[in-house]
């Protein structure tokens, strides 16, 4: 960003947007405007993440791994990345891997993790409210007078989903008072359908049986056709690959989702490891084009260690039958993945130059400066920072801006001392 942009979205900032961003970046947060205001040298960046984008536009798989230390600016890189995408109409996602909360072998909990942290362009927050109106705009279009919501789905989402979907998009049989109180209509709580259908489409654990209830009164026709269980975690994959291309097909650019702490794959026992190598593998080198899928990983550089260093001829021993004569040996993994993963496509993080670090403390100074209402000194505050930065080589990046925020915050305190004293 030149001075001349700074400024003016510096300018057009309110004074409490700006205080909340001068106080996320004290605690070491990210916050949306402090992004956009302070971000530096995402030159390289931006030409990464944008070759990526036109990679999809031409319908050729993408994705991107951030590489770098512990607070070098990986997870300030993802949230950069997402006010990008959404500037260019992608629908978001961002969620933290974590080995007992969100663990990558375990696709279904990631895949409800990012359907939980979806942020529309439009600022319309809700999935459900965004599929109603497309569906219904797409369906009124003149060429799809004999079309239904099946033809609009992707064929690679599961069967489970398109049945939720359409049903989601479809309005109830209309039945009478008097029939309602039959029998064989004992299922008809239309009440309920809305919340059984969105918390299916989650993730949620919905059973089968409440599900075609649901879908026989929703009018989904197809519903019977195949089984309403997803048995394997692979269909989660599927299901997100799928949602991304049903994006594109309703007016957006894709579905961008973002992975921080990707290194907690590694922290796993072996069976999990194996597991997410798997589907890392799967979104690196997609068998089929996945239209609008853009992910995006941060790893540390330990990711990597551990990935070429990782046993790859090791294997477990299946227990033999009573008919077996000896034990077999099942290899824990499918393929030597650090020598599958050498050309996948990863940007790696370096330090600010110095010439960096001054453009940012300037920003800073005149951030913090609108943020409190005074007017710092601001030749002496650069020539202060410059040199109280140039002692904190080695220091993270994170903890050199909070120290940063600190000296601007000594400074002005000091300065409302004096001027009461006076």
């Amino acid at each position: 960003m030149d001075d001349l942009n700074f400024q003016a979205m510096l300018n057009n900032a309110g004074n409490f947007e700006l205080r909340r961003a001068v106080e996320r970046l004290r605690e070491g947060l990210f916050d949306p405007l402090g992004i956009r205001l302070l971000t530096t040298g995402e030159a390289k960046l931006n030409k990464t993440f944008h070759e990526g984008v036109n990679a999809l536009d031409r319908d050729k798989p993408s994705h991107l791994c951030i590489c770098g230390a512990y607070g070098q600016g990986k997870s300030h890189s993802l949230n950069y990345i997402k006010q990008q995408a959404l500037g260019l109409n992608f629908v978001v996602s961002y969620i933290n891997l974590d080995p007992r909360q969100v663990p990558f072998h375990d696709f279904k909990g990631v895949y409800r993790a990012l359907m939980g942290g979806m942020k529309f362009p439009n600022s319309e927050n809700s999935f459900v409210n965004v599929w109603k109106t497309c569906a219904h705009k797409w369906l009124s279009l003149p060429g799809n007078s004999k079309k239904s919501c099946r033809d609009l789905i992707p064929e690679q989402i599961p069967h489970r989903f398109k049945a939720i979907l359409t049903a989601m998009a479809q309005k109830n049989i209309s039945i009478s008072p008097e029939k309602r109180k039959l029998k064989k209509h004992a299922g008809f709580k239309p009440k309920e359908f809305s919340w059984i259908l969105k918390n299916a489409l989650m993730g949620k654990d919905i059973p089968s049986w409440r599900l075609r209830s649901v879908f026989y009164y929703r009018q989904v026709s197809f519903y019977k056709e195949n089984s309403l269980v997803c048995h394997e975690q692979e269909e989660y994959l599927a299901m997100v690959q799928g949602m991304a291309q049903l994006f594109r097909k309703i007016g957006f650019k894709g579905w961008l989702v973002l992975f921080d702490e990707g290194e907690s794959i590694v922290q796993t026992r072996i069976t999990s490891r194996s597991k997410s190598y798997d589907f890392l593998n799967k979104i690196f080198y997609p068998k089929t084009t996945s239209h609008g899928f853009y992910p995006v990983f941060a790893f540390t550089n330990d990711f990597f260690t551990y990935i070429a260093d990782e046993a790859y001829d090791r294997v477990r021993i299946k227990k033999n039958g009573k008919n077996e004569t000896s034990p077999i040996p099942i290899p824990y993994f499918n393929t030597n993945y650090s020598k599958a993963w050498e050309n996948i496509n990863i940007h790696t993080l370096h330090d600010l130059s110095a010439k960096e670090w001054k453009i940012l403390i300037n920003k800073l100074i005149a951030v913090h400066a609108g943020a409190y209402k005074w007017e710092p000194p601001a030749a002496l505050m650069q020539s202060q920072m410059n040199l109280a930065l140039s002692k904190l080589s080695g220091v993270e990046a994170r903890l050199k801006l909070k120290f940063l925020v600190n000296h601007l915050d000594l400074v002005q305190q000091s300065r409302i001392i004096e001027y009461q004293l006076d």
